[in-house]
């Protein structure tokens, strides 16, 4: 074993009712880490072309990073990845709180499931012990009920599960998975984006529940102390995590609007009037009740909250975050806090991604306005922006696939798709993935971000928001092509230790954790050459499921000025898209089709896997 690995991965076949555990291949944790990057090189391995997302086949796998378990800030992290149901493509699903460490204390780095159970089922990882329980009791249930049920079962209130709630039952496209629950001390987290609660949902599979007692330990124990003492230093020495402690990610919300970046009645606007009612300001006054962490985590960013006047007065939950304020609150004109916190309990509590589900729910109210949706297909419902009844009506419709709630469950790319009647000129997406809480037009890196994705669009690859809006010129294209590139490459290293976004370090800090943690030696170049490569994998097998240029797009709206605020007027061209998307592809070395060529391959390592040369041009 090689420290900061257990050198396990453990397979669970649920069809068979079998387990087995295998050895690490110790050169593809070299060559990709953990986390993202090692999930990618499991899928790539496991799966077929054209294999279907809901398919037995499909491998579901928690995938632990190198760092997982050990005492440095924000080791809880890791992330579920397989074939996403909503695009068809990659997906890795990033998550935090207790369940990663447990993961390594019971021995492993990675648990592939595989197979359909052919009951409700759960199973239950003790050390070395693995079994497969019937949950047919449990189908149906929330995933709040059944963390609690299964706990009161085992009589142990400290077990890591991760559990899907009727979205993931009912096959909801972008349905969650959720860890734990919400908890006064500590974070619980979801899984949230790309549907992976929809591929456990397929296999019959309730919760995957841990118990580990194992120890992790670093290859070099002093250098690694030496380095997790630094990377806290660092934490609790910069300028920006005392305001990240106090309001969490909300923080960004009234910067968002002021800037004319929040998306607002389905993308239509980027300031919101209300944007100060649901900021991370109000909340801390209104609603927080304390803070709470992920695991070895001191930046305490989750939110306790307790709506406490109004309507939905009692509902508790962690958060809401950054991303459901935006799509849940100012995306559908809802500046009704209550109303925003009922919405992202039910979410969590249902098991749907809160993003994708705001995203989807601004598109039904403007088919509402435009009367391409009615009453009659409603079922009397009146989805109108800024109403909270039919909006908290139309989350629970969804998770069950009741009436409308069917068709919105599809995401908004199949939704438009099977409506019709010129929807998809604003069903806001890229790839099939909705998109999150930064409108493009006020920051045009994120918009080259979105289209470029790897999973579709998503912030978190190249979150550019932050230099733009440094830069003299804010709304012009040039230097994204080079921004979002080093980026992704950046993160997507970060991504497989794993490491969460809020971390201030710099690279030196990631490759002395790395190192002293696993006793591997690589220089900041190879690490950054490793983000590299495993962005080309996973770039290679979506270009092996049918991915090319012409889905690294953006939806009809972003082409359309914004007609106020401060970024009025701001639109995107077809020509200045296409000279970003080609410099991006040139910087990359890659095609004008977006296909990596084989000396780009070649120079990152991938003469060992033919296949992947196969495909390259």
């Amino acid at each position: 074993m090689t420290r900061g690995y257990t050198g396990k991965v453990l397979h669970i076949d649920l069809g068979s009712g079998k387990s087995r555990v295998e050895e690490l291949d110790m050169n593809d944790a070299r060559m990709f880490m953990g986390g993202k990057g090692l999930g990618a090189k499991l899928l790539w391995d496991l799966t077929e072309k054209g294999t279907d997302p809901l398919d037995p086949r499909n491998p579901l796998m928690f995938v632990t990073g190198p760092l997982n378990g050990l005492t440095v800030p924000t080791s809880g992290r890791y992330c579920v990845v397989s074939k996403s149901p909503l695009t068809g493509i990659f997906n890795d699903s990033h998550c935090g709180g207790y369940f990663g460490p447990e993961i390594k204390r019971a021995g492993y780095d990675v648990l592939v499931i595989t197979g359909k159970a052919p009951v409700p089922s759960y199973i239950f990882i003790k050390d070395d012990e693995v079994t497969i329980e019937d949950a047919s009791g449990l189908w149906g249930k929330t995933t709040f009920e059944t963390v609690d049920i299964l706990r009161k079962k085992y009589d142990n209130d400290s077990l890591r599960m991760a559990t899907i709630g009727p979205a993931g039952e009912n096959l909801v496209k972008y349905a969650m998975i959720n860890i734990d629950t919400y908890d006064q001390k500590e974070r619980g987290g979801q899984a949230g984006r790309g549907g992976a609660g929809a591929v456990m949902g397929s296999k019959n599979l309730k919760a995957v529940m841990v118990k580990g007692t194992g120890k992790v330990e670093p290859a070099d124990p002093e250098g690694f102390k030496d380095a997790s003492k630094e990377a806290f230093r660092i934490t609790r020495e910069d300028d920006f995590i005392p305001n990240r402690t106090r309001y969490g990610t909300p923080i960004w919300i009234n910067p968002m609007s002021e800037y004319g970046i929040l998306p607002t009645r389905n993308f239509q606007h980027a300031t919101f009037a209300d944007a100060e009612d649901i900021s991370g300001e109000t909340m801390r006054d209104e609603i927080v009740e304390r803070d709470v962490s992920c695991y070895g985590c001191p930046i305490r960013c989750g939110k306790h909250s307790v709506v406490k006047k109004g309507e939905h007065a009692g509902t508790e939950l962690e958060g809401p975050e950054y991303e459901l304020l935006a799509l849940l609150g100012s995306n559908c004109m809802m500046g009704d806090l209550g109303a925003i916190s009922k919405a992202s309990y039910l979410v969590d509590e249902l098991g749907l991604d809160g993003i994708s589900t705001g995203n989807v729910l601004g598109w039904a109210m403007e088919c509402f306005e435009r009367d391409i949706i009615t009453k009659d297909d409603t079922e009397g419902l009146e989805p109108r922006f800024g109403e909270p009844g039919p909006y908290i009506e139309l989350i629970r419709k969804i998770a069950y696939r009741e009436g409308i709630g069917d068709l919105l469950a599809e995401g908004v790319k199949r939704a438009s798709e099977i409506l019709g009647k010129n929807s998809s000129d604003f069903a806001i997406h890229s790839k099939g993935m909705e998109f999150p809480g930064y409108e493009p037009r006020g920051s045009p890196g994120m918009g080259l971000a979105y289209a470029t994705s790897d999973r579709g669009a998503c912030h978190q690859r190249a979150w550019t928001v932050g230099a733009e809006l440094e830069m003299e010129k804010r709304f012009a294209p040039d230097g994204r092509a080079r921004l979002v590139k080093e980026t992704q490459d950046e993160r997507a290293a970060a991504f497989s230790l794993v490491m969460c976004d809020f971390v201030p370090f710099g690279v030196d800090s990631f490759v002395k954790l790395f190192n002293s943690a696993t006793g591997f030696d690589l220089t900041e170049e190879e690490y950054l050459r490793t983000g590299e490569r495993i962005w080309n994998l996973i770039r290679i097998y979506n270009v092996r499921e049918g991915i090319s240029r012409k889905d690294d797009s953006l939806p009809k709206r972003m082409y359309e000025p914004l007609p106020d605020g401060p970024t009025k007027g701001n639109a995107f061209t077809e020509e200045m898209f296409r000279d970003m998307l080609d410099e991006y592809y040139s910087l990359r070395g890659w095609n004008t089709n977006g296909i990596p060529t084989k000396a780009k391959l070649k120079e990152l390592g991938f003469p060992g896997m033919p296949e992947v040369m196969e495909l390259a041009e």
